[in-house]
């Protein structure tokens, strides 16, 4: 794996932890963290042995958005530099949303408005109680465009007019009914939560965990009609006929583990 300036890159076994390491700003982002982001989940989601990702944190923060001198380099920008530096951060986003392993989001500390982008691009969010969010943009004069697509999608519509208006804190057990965190748990069962989630989505069929996170980033929100229905069945098919699609089904009426798990 290369070395990055903000980020500590781990594995272990199946699974690979991509770490933000900036604790002394809250891990905010500027242009390094963006790219570094970018470039170790396309490196990451490209290695045959890893089956899963996690995000985590160093610190007491997940992760407070825009780093302030980023911030006061932005506030002299032309529109043109404005738009290429948000593209960078889109770009980013969408990295981690379309990568075809699943990315489980450690959340430890407080994610503040870039920062519920990057939560929100991840597959499981995992979050400790006391930890708060936030989408404060518009207390600047911004708004959370970049990161809108993956918190709408997470959070709702009407959830989000609430949020993105008014940016107010809420917590973890709010962002869980909310839809953005998947699970609340004390801090100090977030490592072995989280080790769990991972444990679970390694046993299962590599091919088929892909083809069922692009089911749903496909699927999702389309009308159920006979293009669906001749889309979702193509899919079955095409998976029963997979090497890993016929050797699951064997194990299964063989009684034995099947082939990803030797």
């Amino acid at each position: 794996m290369d070395t990055y300036d903000t980020l500590e890159i781990t594995v272990e076994g199946k699974v690979a932890t991509i770490t933000l390491n900036r604790p002394d700003v809250r891990n905010a982002f500027n242009e390094t963290a963006i790219a570094d982001l970018t470039m170790a989940f396309d490196e990451v989601s490209q290695e045959a042995d890893i089956r899963a990702i996690v995000l985590a944190a160093n610190g007491p923060a997940f992760c407070a958005g825009a780093d302030l001198n980023w911030m006061k380099k932005m506030a002299g920008y032309s529109f043109e530099e404005n738009e290429a530096d948000a593209l960078r951060l889109a770009d980013m986003l969408r990295t981690i949303y379309f990568s075809p392993k699943p990315v489980v989001a450690k959340v430890q500390g407080d994610c503040y408005a870039g920062g519920m982008g990057l939560v929100a691009a991840c597959d499981i969010v995992v979050a400790a109680e006391g930890v708060n969010f936030c989408l404060s943009e518009v207390k600047l004069g911004l708004i959370p465009a970049t990161i809108s697509p993956y918190v709408i999608k997470a959070m709702g519509d009407q959830a989000s007019r609430r949020y993105f208006l008014t940016a107010e804190r809420f917590d973890a057990s709010c962002a869980k009914r909310l839809g953005l965190a998947h699970e609340v748990v004390p801090s100090e069962e977030l490592d072995a939560t989280v080790a769990g989630i991972a444990k679970a989505l390694v046993n299962n069929s590599p091919n088929a965990v892909r083809e069922a996170k692009k089911l749903v980033r496909d699927i999702a929100g389309l009308p159920i009609d006979d293009v669906l229905l001749a889309d979702t069945a193509g899919r079955i098919a095409n998976i029963r006929a997979s090497a890993e699609g016929r050797e699951g089904v064997a194990s299964f009426l063989e009684k034995r583990k099947p082939s990803w798990l030797e």
